[in-house]
């Protein structure tokens, strides 16, 4: 018998429950082990492990959640582009994709759920008196009613709430209510540049601003504003509309991603942002990676901003919110107070890295606890030690990535592109595709990379359109004293490796280009 250094007797005599470390805890009994609340982590990992019920991400590529599968049994991807071109166990693409024009996210998942390719291959997997569970990044009202005519369940919260919640507006106020403030700000109507800068001025904003529309892309609908030509670029954007105006600040905006569950708010670990770089996105402050670092946030903002997170997530839940959020904090640079940034009340391009950390493989990815909220499995975990120790673990992990935009006024049909797998860096210096691989969970060290590739050979790249997404080991950015981040040389070296693999024919000399996404099939 295994010492487990634990005298067992006294345990009994005592009437303390004897549990240990492993999978044995929650193995089969006489008694049905789901009809009472996983009380650790690893039962929930049992749960997960002998998980029979079919579940489903659903969206224009599987980057989001590569790798859940490792955890997760009988989790699968269904995905417009493929990667891996069939070679992936888990991922599956419909064979026939006729020319579609989307114009969003939420317009590809129902593409793709009411596809009758898809449609048979859940079928094939599911048996009767079992409903498919579907989650993803995009989706809408109608969304909701192809699961709800297909007899899928749809384990997101209400697109309505989402969609309530994910207003900039609505974000500002719920934070203030709950004592996790941003920046320096009002929300007003704004009709002229004079009135902009009153209004501002009245509120002790200075006139170097910020302004934000209540929905859409940061990239795209957050505009600088320091004069009265600035103003003029972005007017017809504002005017009329409720915004946000904000005082402009040294800002480094950290992403981190939380799950409301009904124990709690549990918060993953703090990321920096890869923002408006040029040789990776043609928007100003879009977003285009991430980083996972130690010293993303010293001790004292870390837990400061994890505070924000969870004031901010007790809140959401008090409007029906549960599950998978992201929120953008920003730290100024000049004064160290912690802001609310952003909400995104959804899976984010954030959670690949999320996913992957030292607290994911301490205990279980961050996602798996949306999961249980959403599986009909009741828990009973201790959120505040989950909490803790993930934040002890925050500064053992390093890992960054980078979506690689076409940053051209180019429009052309791909010919050759980069193949997803594992890179090396050779003696050379040069990026050299290594071996195919599944997703970037086996990289181990600064010198090997991974590329998810998402538009191929066959494909159009436009300006903006996502042709891939580097994954490393590495840092990306390093700091230019108190200002903004700036690209590494290796990034710029890994950015330039990629784009040197494609290559295409110029629309003159193809046929119309088939534009099968928005520019935002990540995030």
């Amino acid at each position: 018998m295994t010492d487990t250094g634990i005298d067992a007797e006294s345990h009994e005599a005592s009437g303390t429950e004897l549990t240990y470390g492993n999978d044995a805890a929650f193995a089969p009994t006489d008694d049905d082990p789901i009809r009472r609340p996983l009380r650790n982590i690893s039962e929930v990992r049992h749960f997960l492990r002998t998980n029979e019920t079919p579940i489903y991400f659903v969206g224009a590529t599987p980057f989001n959640l590569l790798g859940l599968d490792r955890w997760v049994r009988n989790f699968s991807y269904i995905t417009y582009y493929d990667g891996w071109d069939g070679a992936h166990p888990r991922v599956f693409t419909p064979k026939r994709k006729p020319y579609i024009e989307f114009d969003s996210g939420e317009e590809i998942n129902n593409w793709l759920l009411a596809n009758a390719e898809v449609i048979a291959y859940i079928g094939s997997r599911t048996v009767p008196g079992v409903r498919p569970k579907i989650c993803m990044v995009f989706f809408d009202d109608e969304t909701e009613r192809i699961c709800a005519e297909l007899g899928y369940d749809l384990i997101l919260p209400k697109a309505a709430l989402r969609e309530h919640l994910d207003s900039k507006l609505v974000t500002t106020r719920l934070g203030n209510e709950v004592g996790a403030p941003s920046v320096p700000n009002i929300l007003a109507v704004v009709e002229s540049y004079d009135d902009l800068i009153g209004q501002a001025a009245a509120a002790g904003l200075g006139t170097d601003l910020v302004v934000q529309t209540a929905y859409g892309d940061s990239g795209k609908t957050t505009f600088f504003i320091d004069d009265e030509p600035g103003w003029k670029r972005c007017a017809k954007d504002i005017v009329g509309h409720e915004v946000k105006v904000m005082r402009r600040i040294n800002n480094r905006p950290v992403a981190v991603e939380a799950v409301l569950t009904r124990c709690g708010t549990i918060v993953g670990p703090f990321m920096t942002e890869l923002t408006g770089h040029p040789e990776l996105t043609p928007y100003r402050g879009g977003w285009c990676g991430n980083e996972m670092f130690p010293d993303v946030l010293d001790d004292d903002l870390r837990r400061r901003a994890g505070d924000l997170v969870r004031r901010l997530g007790d809140r959401l839940g008090q409007e029906g919110y549960r599950g998978f959020f992201e929120v953008d904090v920003l730290i100024d640079v000049d004064d160290g107070e912690a802001y609310l940034g952003e909400l995104n009340p959804r899976i984010s391009g954030a959670s690949s890295i999320t996913n992957v950390t030292a607290g994911a493989y301490a205990d279980v990815p961050l996602f798996a606890f949306h999961l249980l909220e959403f599986m009909g499995v009741d828990f009973e975990l201790d959120v505040a030690e989950i909490n803790e120790r993930w934040l002890e673990l925050a500064s053992a992990d390093l890992w960054s990535q980078m979506v690689i935009k076409e940053t051209s006024p180019v429009v052309e049909l791909i010919t050759d592109s980069a193949p997803t797998g594992q890179y090396v860096i050779d003696r050379s210096g040069a990026l050299v595709f290594r071996r195919a691989a599944l997703d970037w969970h086996q990289l181990q060290n600064d010198s090997e990379a991974f590329f998810l590739r998402i538009y191929g050979a066959g494909d159009y790249r436009w300006k903006g359109a996502d042709l891939g997404v580097v994954v490393t080991k590495d840092r990306l950015q390093h700091s230019v004293g108190n200002g903004p981040y700036a690209l590494t040389i290796r990034a710029k070296h890994l950015i330039e490796a990629i784009r040197d693999q494609y290559t295409g024919l110029p629309l003159r000399d193809a046929r119309p280009p088939t534009l099968r996404a928005s520019n935002s099939t990540i995030k």
